[in-house]
């Protein structure tokens, strides 16, 4: 019996050391090759724009900085032709932006990260449940640790389709994304665990338009945009709002329909690649401590949008409106935000504090070009698979985990069996003597 608990206590000791082999090689991308040599800046450049040649569908907008300056651009389109100006929806790369609006009431002292949002709020409320709203907080909403568990993912509103009024869609969004609850409620104990909220970027949209007395487009265009000279962005996607605009085109290279969307600050900014560049460097610190460019907010504040606040797998992958992809090295993060809608809308623009370095990429025609070229650059930066990696190929890790597992078990049942043939002849052997 002692023999067989050896067995036993081995193979899980070897299947816990074979998972820890795999998630270790998959987080730090031992089977994954650079684009380009580290440092080799035109040698990324090149495949990067290699990548973005066979696989647009669309249009696609690319800067790479160095140092807080631009390295290269790239712009393509299969229709009109579009440049740095070019303004495209971002989707959820809207809430990172949006997170620096609210950060800048959080540094002027209007509102503080830890009292509950419920006391900005008069003019809509979370619905009371199981679970205390009062443990709803704007860092928790920022992070998506605050419990909600709308699921939203918006779809937003066709052409001559009427716009649900804000308060409305935080009832309950007409324009919910397929599978989300679209409720905004308390569905979890606040604080506990990350999971991810659309809908806590609408409250936030709301705690804007509460505190200040202004439209959410407005406070947002007066402190950040203006400030940062980012005259082709906009929360309000109407024609007459941007001349120079991205036409939306599906995977198939067909255009695509224009949503507008009730929740701005989730899911609704329309930016062009050089304003997107102007955000990236007025979040870089320069080498004698001030900033680089003109600027939102304190670097003190910039670092607490970094420092984590949500983790999973293991690894910290959130802070204060920001994704935090992969440590730096420098005991930092590089950060940013992705985004992605229907038809075939993604977005990703990334930066490393530490050196000044950034990517952005804007696109629509392909479902996650920009987000696997961003990918590509954090693997080229720090050597190390960024969050979103890591979640795409998660499956397959978990798969080559469990089929190591079950050929441990097959070995630890045959050898088992070995063993007690062996013990059974011995004792016919001694049976016979």
């Amino acid at each position: 019996m002692r023999s067989y608990l050896l067995l036993v206590v081995s193979a899980l000791a070897a299947i816990a050391a074979w998972a820890a082999l795999i998630f270790t090689g998959t987080v730090n991308g031992w089977t994954r090759t650079a684009l380009a040599e580290p440092g080799d800046v035109s040698g990324f450049l090149q495949a990067a724009t290699e990548m973005i040649d066979t696989d647009h569908h669309g249009n696609l907008g690319f800067a790479m900085l160095e140092n807080g300056e631009i390295a290269g651009e790239y712009y393509v389109s299969v229709g009109a032709p579009i440049d740095r100006d070019t303004s495209f929806q971002v989707a959820s790369l809207s809430k990172w932006i949006s997170a620096v609006g609210i950060m800048a009431l959080v540094e002027d002292g209007t509102i503080d990260l830890d009292t509950p949002i419920s006391s900005y709020l008069h003019s809509w409320q979370l619905p009371q449940g199981e679970f205390d709203n009062d443990g709803v907080t704007v860092r928790r909403l920022l992070s998506h640790t605050a419990g909600l568990t709308d699921g939203l993912g918006y779809g937003g509103f066709a052409p001559g389709q009427d716009i649900q009024p804000l308060t409305e869609s935080l009832t309950h969004a007409s324009d919910a994304s397929p599978g989300a609850d679209g409720r905004v409620r308390v569905g979890l104990e606040p604080g506990t665990q990350f999971e991810y909220s659309g809908g806590g970027y609408s409250l936030l949209q709301l705690l804007i338009e509460d505190v200040t007395g202004e439209p959410f487009e407005t406070y947002m265009q007066r402190t950040v945009f203006q400030p940062l000279g980012m005259e082709n962005s906009t929360y309000i996607d109407e024609v007459s709002d941007i001349g120079n605009r991205a036409a939306l085109y599906d995977v198939d290279g067909t255009e695509a329909i224009r949503y507008r969307f009730a929740g701005l600050a989730p899911t609704a900014l329309n930016s062009s690649t050089a304003d997107m560049v102007r955000f990236l460097q007025s979040n870089l610190a320069n080498t004698a401590g001030g900033m680089a460019r003109p600027h939102i907010l304190q670097p003190q504040t910039l670092a607490l949008m970094r420092q984590p606040e949500a983790s999973q797998f293991g690894l910290e992958i959130w802070g204060l409106g920001t994704i935090l992809y992969a440590p730096n090295g420098q005991g930092d993060f590089i950060a940013g935000h992705d985004g992605s809608n229907d038809p075939a809308i993604n977005s990703a623009v990334r930066y490393d504090p530490a050196s000044g370095d950034g990517i952005v990429v804007l696109e629509s025609g392909n479902r996650s070009l920009a987000t696997r070229i961003a990918g590509e650059w954090v693997f080229w930066q720090s050597h190390e698979l960024d969050v979103l990696s890591f979640t795409g190929i998660a499956e397959n890790m978990i798969l080559t985990i469990l089929a190591g597992a079950l050929v441990i078990v097959l070995i630890t049942i045959i050898f088992a069996a070995s063993l007690a043939w062996r013990r059974r002849r011995r004792r016919r052997r001694a049976a016979a003597a």
